[in-house]
């Protein structure tokens, strides 16, 4: 004889908040997990010291403007300079965003509920957008502020501030979709690490080399396309092209054409949100 027993199980009757909202909240969880907030202090680590040393050069910045009325590094010559930190972050912490999920197999239970693969990509990716974007723009507003409060002789340069600001989101779209892109392709953390400082040092390490090479062989235009091998060098041509501000490669290298830069970036964008995309895809088949 069988019985049915009341267990408590009750209707929800609460607002539904959709996918959109699902999305959202994958997306902090993450932005929350690349600067180790809700977890343990040595998370907290890497990202905040990477942090401090970005803001090091603004404070000097202020310095020089306050003591000997001379600007330092330029707005839109900051990240390039400051490129092997952004990197650094971004080789560390791309990893934390994507290889506990596909280490510990839980994609399958984020997709089960209304969360697609395109949305959950697009929650990690602006996710690392966001963080690569913070550690960029604000050094860059605290220099801006300094300039206003120590009232440089001339106007302030707005304009390049606003550009910097724009091209920084764009190089961390960039850097975002490759980087965890290369991270994805491996659950193990240190392997993810390793995957995305070695193609940043082989891009940023054979464009002298190319360059030089051509140079040497009096190949001017085909030289100049060598600094779009490095993403920074990339987006600092389509700044340049956009803004009318000057290069920043060694050597005060010309950039090829601006389209070109930009068509060449757009793509690599695809490319890497794509490749992220499938990589997901595969990974929720199994």
């Amino acid at each position: 004889m069988s019985e049915i027993y009341d267990i408590g199980y009750r209707h929800y009757e609460g607002a539904r908040l959709g996918r959109a909202y699902s999305t959202r909240a994958l997306a902090v969880h993450s932005l929350r997990g690349i600067f180790g907030l809700g977890r343990t202090a040595r998370s907290k680590i890497m990202p905040f010291s990477l942090a401090t040393i970005m803001v090091l050069p603004a404070i000097v910045n202020i310095a020089m403007m306050a003591l000997a009325k001379e600007r330092g590094i330029p707005y839109s010559g900051f990240a390039v300079v400051m490129q092997a930190v952004v990197a650094i972050f971004l080789a560390s912490q791309s990893p934390t965003v994507v290889a506990p999920d596909l280490r510990h197999r839980v994609l399958p239970l984020y997709l089960s509920r209304p969360v697609s693969i395109a949305e959950y990509v697009s929650a990690k990716v602006a996710a690392m957008t966001i963080a690569v974007f913070l550690l960029v723009a604000v050094p860059l507003t605290l220099i801006y502020i300094g300039e206003l409060v120590v009232d440089m002789p001339g106007p302030p340069a707005t304009g390049e501030y606003a550009g910097a600001m724009a091209m920084a989101l764009v190089l961390a779209l960039l850097l975002s979709a490759f980087g965890l892109a290369l991270a994805s392709f491996t659950p193990r953390r240190g392997l993810g690490v390793a995957s995305v400082m070695v193609v940043y040092l082989l891009s940023s390490a054979s464009v002298p080399l190319i360059y030089a090479s051509l140079t040497t062989s009096n190949d001017e235009s085909g030289a100049a396309w060598a600094w779009l091998i490095n993403p920074f060098w990339l987006v600092d041509s389509v700044q340049s092209w956009l803004f009318g501000t000057p290069p920043h490669a060694f050597d005060s290298g010309d950039y090829p054409n601006g389209p070109a830069s930009a068509l060449i970036l757009v793509v690599l964008i695809g490319v890497g949100l794509v490749a992220l995309a499938l990589r997901y895809r595969k990974a929720a088949s199994r």
